[in-house]
């Protein structure tokens, strides 16, 4: 069961870190754009407010995309003069500690939408963009950390409980020195 919660988050943040890609690729062809236009005397403004809501957006979607991936950083200096349960527990504390942390983040983003919702708010720039139309997507990718998050501490939970240090090591564990270097 650990396993098919582990592959199937993979699975949907592969098809999530595509449309990621995708949409970053459409904002470096708008800002090439803008920047061959300026040479010729015109622009499309605005690109530099759309490249930083597209950023904001694609840190908070990729972000479980890159836990499944081992790519968030963590200093194991502990860690790595333990045996394999005592890895397991330092993972599963680490593991507790993001997805709390994660929970948090996304449960305080919703005041920040809601205030935007009910004040029908736009940016204070020239493109006046209703904040709503980027707000909710980068609420939406809190919450799917938080949710990835947590299914992968379950997930990790459960390998340990059933002595599968390995695989438990794999989905939550780090990339020490000597792996990085392989």
């Amino acid at each position: 069961m650990a396993q098919n919660i582990l592959t199937t988050l993979r699975k949907l943040n592969h098809y999530v870190a595509i449309l990621i890609g995708v949409m970053l690729l459409i904002c470096a062809a708008v800002i090439l754009l803008d920047i061959v236009m300026r040479q010729l005397g015109a622009s499309l403004g605005g690109t530099d407010e759309i490249s930083g809501y597209v950023m904001a957006i694609a840190t908070s979607w990729g972000m479980g995309y890159t836990l499944l991936e081992l790519g968030h950083v963590r200093i194991d200096l502990l860690r790595g003069q333990t045996g394999a349960r005592g890895r397991a527990l330092f993972d599963l504390g680490s593991m507790l500690i993001l997805s709390s942390t994660v929970t948090l983040i996304a449960v305080m983003s919703w005041p920040v939408l809601a205030r935007s919702l009910a004040n029908s708010s736009t940016a204070n720039t020239p493109l006046e963009t209703p904040l709503a139309w980027v707000q909710t997507p980068w609420f939406l990718g809190w919450v799917w950390f938080a949710v990835v998050s947590w299914l992968t501490f379950v997930a990790a939970v459960m390998l340990v409980r059933k002595g599968e240090f390995s695989q438990s090591e794999a989905a939550i564990g780090t990339f020490g020195e000597k792996e990085a270097v392989r």
